[in-house]
């Protein structure tokens, strides 16, 4: 089977495109320059488009994606604030931004040719917000908010726009959440915070008292190796049964066991990988891991061990300067 990877280095504005093989090597597609600095991506559900939040024109760009996985600029469109990450609905109608610098989410509509359009609907006040993350059955977004250490929590209604939930927020105490991922379930959610480092288990579903932490974990595992927490992104493998993050400060991705039922994790190692990875992936069958180095210029890609989670290094590529955010296709 073979994947496609895209890697975002907003330091020289560019879209690495690469071609993976059933042994995780990559070969160079193609390599585009992006209208700005451009960051966080987001891939349609169909796999159809491409989406980029570039600055400092703040906006988002969307690209076609052909049968080869190449790239073709289709629009670019303004956005509130300059966005820190994208997502999209389950059904490709709407695309979620948010912005850390300007506190606020903005929901924008995807037309039936793939392209977003100007936002119809902003929200402000959300202090430092970091991600916007769709549950599983399209219902709820979770929006971890990094200076509240809270996640807050929005309903998704039949016209994908947002309504504020009761409560209107997951109390995180877990030191800046910021990157999220949900067990296939639908019962379980896990959030990376930032300046702890500390993994937490959210239940979803928790009967009658809303979404709850029951389990939280350092990333690091006492490990010691350093004090200063610089927790970034985290992914769950499709199968659900491990669970990757990493951390900026020490360069490495942690892993762990996720229980059958998804609600308890168990650490089971880490792996020193490129300097200051910012951003990582995993492919769509849970085989390969896709990391990007943003002070080494390069990504790595590791063979993933289905049983011990363990990662063995396959090879290394330069990419563009900074390298910050890894989508990864199917094709």
């Amino acid at each position: 089977m073979i994947h496609i990877v895209y890697v975002a280095s907003p330091e020289s504005q560019q879209i690495h495109v690469w071609q993976m093989d059933n042994q995780g090597s990559l070969t160079l597609l193609q390599v585009l320059n992006t209208p700005g600095q451009g960051k966080p991506m987001a891939i349609h559900p169909a796999n159809t488009h491409l989406y980029i939040g570039v600055r400092p024109v703040c906006g988002v760009v969307s690209y076609y994606i052909d049968k080869l996985g190449l790239l073709t600029e289709a629009n670019i469109t303004p956005l509130p604030g300059s966005p820190t990450h994208l997502t999209t609905d389950s059904k490709g109608k709407k695309l979620y931004s948010v912005s850390y610098s300007s506190s606020c989410l903005s929901v924008s509509p995807i037309d039936e040719h793939g392209i977003v359009g100007a936002p119809q609907q902003t929200l402000e006040g959300l202090t430092n917000c970091h991600s916007a993350n769709v549950d599983t059955i399209n219902k709820l977004l979770w929006v971890p908010c990094l200076q509240e250490d809270r996640i807050r929590l929005y309903a998704i209604d039949e016209s994908e726009n947002l309504t504020t939930l009761k409560p209107v927020a997951l109390k995180s105490t877990g030191a800046g959440p910021r990157h999220m991922a949900f067990h296939y379930s639908g019962n379980y959610a896990y959030v990376i915070n930032e300046l702890s480092g500390m993994v937490q288990v959210i239940a979803i579903n928790a009967a009658r008292t809303g979404p709850r932490i029951v389990q939280t974990l350092d990333m690091m595992h006492s490990s010691g190796l350093s004090d200063t927490r610089w927790a970034a992104d985290i992914h769950i493998t499709p199968n659900g049964n491990l669970l990757y993050c990493c951390d900026r400060t020490t360069s490495i991705i942690s892993w762990f066991a996720v229980s059958e039922e998804g609600n308890v994790l168990s650490f089971l190692g880490q792996q020193k990988t490129e300097t200051q990875p910012c951003g990582f992936n995993i492919d769509t069958q849970g085989r390969f891991l896709v990391a990007a180095g943003q002070k080494s210029h390069h990504i790595a890609v590791y063979a993933i061990d289905a049983k011990s989670g363990k990662l063995a290094p396959i090879a290394r590529y330069e990419v563009g300067q900074g390298p910050m955010w890894v989508s990864i296709i199917k094709r």
